[in-house]
């Protein structure tokens, strides 16, 4: 996807003029992530052209980026193509150690307040913000109510029950659990974190303690029973295979919900990962966007400006970005409690989990961080090698990459 340095996009952008009566001086460039809702790309040309009928001087021209977003992205910064407003992700650190992210603490002002404490814990790096929160999602188990009922299953409440529950609704025409088209998705993650372990603390690797490998080694059993769908046709972030009854049991995001509930009505609800035994806790994922502002960008003031008006100053538009286009839990407290449709049923409850259970993943977290961590998950779970081995070659390898982030 990379051509002669520049990325290869499908780009829509608003009218540079639009509601500017030709005034603009300065034009915003502005990355999305290909948003998988319908409706959001028109939601993000909605809000740029509000931002510049409210601001003439400056025009925002919207990027919607598909495919490998956080591949294209990293290769743009390197660019003179780089955007001056971009989203990401799981946050990362880096790019505020690396300067390629500006600090953002003067946009809150008396906002900060309202944002939950893990919108401004994630997004802290030495003590100053680097981001601004646009978006938490919640990343959980479905299930269908009436199939677990028909089996004479009970939803699952450790991870024996899960495995066991995968197993007997496992048949020849189909299979009981969906994780991910390789059969992992987030599992090495939760399963790590359901048995009291931890993946980085304060700089060091975590996933190297007795407890992630014996969770880890858990998750075979999984793969060995074969109870896990592999290679569908869209990945875990998509619904279809619950709501296609392909399988009963699936791990998908909250943003999901409302293709959930149009497809099976109220036969369906809400686990999250299972704790692993005794002593251990269930665990909900809480992932999510954040609006940066590119540092090395020469329109670094304007695109402030964006970032504050949109996502600190517009409660409106981060209600409407959160619940009418798939459901995401707005970062702001007042802008949350006010999203109705998030007050009621499986949504209500999916929030609750996660302000009970929820885990974000740390911002040393990065692609080569995580890429070693997931590499030796696959081989343990599929047998490969001793699996304390191969787990302490991984944390030698992501705390290598770890202290290269730090310098």
């Amino acid at each position: 996807m990379i051509v002669a340095g520049a990325v290869v996009t499908t780009a829509c952008s608003t009218d540079p003029n639009a509601g500017a009566s030709g005034q603009a001086k300065t034009t915003l460039n502005v990355w999305f992530h290909a948003y998988g809702e319908a409706g959001t790309q028109q939601a993000a040309l909605r809000y740029a052209t509000a931002f510049t009928k409210a601001h003439p001087d400056i025009a925002v021209k919207v990027t919607w980026v598909p495919g490998d977003y956080s591949g294209k992205l990293n290769a743009t910064l390197l660019t003179d193509a780089a955007p001056d407003v971009f989203e990401i992700g799981d946050f990362s650190e880096s790019l505020a150690r690396r300067g390629q992210i500006a600090a953002l603490d003067e946009l809150y002002g008396s906002d900060r307040s309202d944002f939950n404490d893990n919108a401004i814990a994630g997004v802290g790096v030495d003590g100053k913000l680097y981001g601004v929160k646009m978006i938490d999602d919640v990343m959980m188990l479905y299930f269908r109510k009436s199939v677990l009922s028909q089996a004479g299953i009970t939803p699952p409440t450790t991870f024996d029950e899960l495995v066991a529950a995968a197993k007997a609704l496992t048949t020849k025409s189909g299979k009981g659990l969906f994780l991910g088209n390789d059969g992992l998705g987030d599992s090495p993650i939760l399963a790590v974190r359901s048995n009291g372990g931890d993946l980085v603390t304060d700089g060091t690797v975590a996933f190297g303690s007795p407890q992630a490998l014996e969770a880890l080694n858990g998750l075979r059993r999984l793969h060995e029973d074969k109870s896990l769908l592999l290679g569908f046709t869209t990945d875990w972030w998509d619904p279809s295979a619950l709501v296609q009854g392909v399988v009963p049991m699936q791990w998908c995001g909250l943003w999901a919900m409302p293709a959930v509930k149009t497809a099976l009505g109220e036969d369906f609800g809400v686990l999250p990962w299972p704790a692993y035994k005794a002593g251990g806790t269930p665990v909900v994922r809480v992932g999510g966007w954040t609006s940066c502002v590119n540092a090395k960008s020469k329109n670094v003031d304007a695109a402030k400006k964006f970032v504050q008006w949109l996502w600190i100053q517009q409660a409106d538009l981060q209600k409407d970005w959160a619940e009418s286009y798939g459901f995401h839990v707005p970062p702001r407290k007042s802008v949350a409690a006010g999203a109705a449709k998030l007050t009621d049923g499986a949504a209500k409850e999916a929030v609750e989990l996660a302000a009970k259970y929820g885990k974000s993943n740390p911002g040393t977290w990065d692609t080569a961080v995580s890429s070693a961590f997931s590499a030796a998950a696959a081989k343990i779970t599929g047998g490969q090698g001793v699996p304390a081995e191969v787990l302490a070659d991984a944390v030698k390898q992501a705390q290598g990459a770890i202290d290269k982030q730090r310098g």
